[in-house]
């Protein structure tokens, strides 16, 4: 997001793990305190909020937007599962989706779900949240993420760079896939989606913008939407083009039941955070971990910092 719209003079950061130090003037501290370890997620290069960013010692956040840290996670797992990655997945599922099953009432009748991408930090959480639903995630990945993404409870995985890859999925979900999340979304992997889907058509949403005008183009029976992780925060979302909004409170009331459930499913233990790989440098190594993003060079882990560093 940062690449996209340059925001100087504004924090960075969206994902988060710390301790509560104190609340703001009318709170309701409901079953948090002070010192309590939570998890969460900010509004990244916010230019209405230019001070608060996770990339910081400090920054504020929603009380009925964070999860409390089980006892037994570690800080790296708690900031692997943050905020924005199981929140865009939850509004990408129920909402935008509406897939025929949610982690608080199961599917009685499983039907198969694509995740494509399935070795990023959204796809282990998307299939984890799929198989809570009673639903049976097939997904895509390199061959190498295979036993990654199939731990994490993935029916089938297939090689996105296969040709045949699309054609692998139509004929595995025996032509009625209905629903996809695209945790890419590319206008190739867009592409390859839509020719999985099968011949009836059914839904498709993306983690990043889609010019719904040219989905329509490619086949007409198939819906496309995308989803703005920072959006849930219902606040006013104060960037350029398509990618801005007004508010809207009606998805902050969505987040605020989300999270209750995603803390449900989190202290039973039915879902964990991705792999992580802890880095160092501080600041300095937050940098140079978005240039390593930036270059692909990180498959199957989630980046992570202390600040200071520890």
């Amino acid at each position: 997001m940062s690449s996209l719209f340059p925001s100087p003079g504004t924090l960075d950061g969206s994902d988060f793990a710390g301790t509560i130090i104190q609340f703001g003037e009318g709170i309701s501290r409901t079953y948090l305190n002070v010192g309590d370890r939570v998890c969460g997620a900010v509004h990244a290069s916010n230019p209405e909020v230019p001070q608060n960013g996770s990339f910081a010692e400090f920054l504020a956040t929603y009380e009925d937007l964070i999860l409390k840290v089980p006892k037994d996670m570690s800080w790296e797992d708690a900031a692997a599962i943050g905020g924005c990655v199981h929140s865009s997945i939850g509004y990408s599922l129920f909402e935008s989706l509406c897939v025929p099953g949610h982690p608080n009432k199961p599917a009685e009748k499983p039907v198969y779900m694509l995740v494509y991408g399935g070795s990023t930090s959204c796809g282990t959480m998307a299939i984890q949240l799929l198989k809570a639903a009673g639903l049976k995630p097939i997904t895509t990945c390199s061959p190498k993420n295979f036993p990654l993404v199939k731990s994490y409870g993935a029916e089938a995985a297939f090689d996105y760079r296969s040709p045949t890859c699309a054609e692998d999925i139509k004929a595995y979900t025996k032509n009625s896939l209905k629903y996809v999340v695209d945790t890419i979304a590319e206008s190739q992997t867009l592409k390859l989606c839509y020719a999985a889907i099968g011949r009836t058509g059914g839904k498709y949403t993306g983690l990043e913008y889609v010019d719904k005008n040219a989905a329509l183009k490619l086949r007409k029976v198939v819906k496309p939407d995308w989803v703005l992780g920072i959006s849930l925060t219902g606040g006013k979302i104060a960037l350029p083009g398509d990618y801005g909004s007004e508010a809207d409170p009606k998805r902050k009331v969505f987040a605020k039941k989300w999270f209750e459930t995603m803390q449900r499913l989190l202290d039973e233990g039915t879902v964990k955070g991705h792999p992580v790989r802890v880095m160092g440098g501080g600041f300095q190594g937050i940098l140079e971990g978005l240039e390593m993003l930036r270059r692909k060079e990180v498959s199957g882990e989630k980046l992570v910092y202390y600040i200071p560093e520890q």
